[in-house]
């Protein structure tokens, strides 16, 4: 996972950038956090496929965040764009870019999913969770990554002339075996150390307060 900055205003990810992306690389996608003015610049500054990204995540619908939301998708449509786009956002967000196509005579060739945010597991893939926490109009994010298995050791299997196949899986994934003559196989032998997975918090409120220190516990804070 890469945190990559959008905002000029912000050369520091402590102070809390207006917008910024997320590259997921199993997925081999790319997460929008706010589209302010000037996003689209700063993606191709940093070599980024707008075709990539596969989910808009919107904190506030004001000037500062959405300001270059409409320019983003209109181009999205100008690459001839067929995978569908996820939108997460307070309400009435559809209502502003029907207004938007409508007087700009904009039409998007891909379909758009809105989704309104609530204190929720918003987003639930195998490798990355996003969860979201409302209070007052205002939200909080976690984004997660789960751990991730070691490599295998393939050396080590074939001096024990194990077979390829389903077996390799199980040991990769820790299970034990015995043998019929007695002999265990062990399958935290068979692979490197797991990769602890990631935890990045993403707080909108300047004030603290209990849920913040909570969500912040062990976590990257944006």
């Amino acid at each position: 996972m890469e945190i990559i900055n959008l905002t000029s205003h912000h050369v520091n990810l402590q102070q809390a950038p207006k917008s910024f992306a997320i590259k997921l690389n199993y997925l081999k996608e790319i997460w929008i956090f706010n589209c302010n003015e000037g996003c689209q610049h700063y993606l191709i500054e940093k070599q980024i496929k707008i075709n990539q990204i596969s989910k808009i995540i919107l904190t506030e619908l004001t000037i500062n965040h959405i300001s270059g939301l409409l320019g983003l998708l209109s181009s999205l449509s100008l690459i001839n764009r067929k995978k569908p786009l996820h939108i997460y956002s307070p309400c009435k967000l559809d209502n502003y870019l029907h207004l938007g196509k409508k007087y700009s005579h904009t039409n998007f060739c891909y379909r758009l999913y809105f989704h309104i945010l609530h204190t929720n597991l918003t987003i639930n893939h195998s490798n990355y969770q996003l969860y979201v926490f409302s209070k007052y109009w205002q939200f909080d994010f976690i984004i997660i990554t789960t751990e991730q298995y070691g490599q295998f050791k393939l050396n080590i299997a074939k001096k024990f002339h194990l077979k390829e196949g389903p077996l390799y899986g199980k040991l990769k994934k820790g299970f034990s075996f015995i043998l019929p003559d007695g002999f265990i196989l062990e399958g935290i032998n068979f692979t490197n150390k797991n990769h602890a997975g990631y935890k990045i918090s993403y707080i909108s409120n300047k004030y603290h307060s209990r849920k913040f220190t909570e969500i912040g516990v062990k976590a990257q804070v944006l």
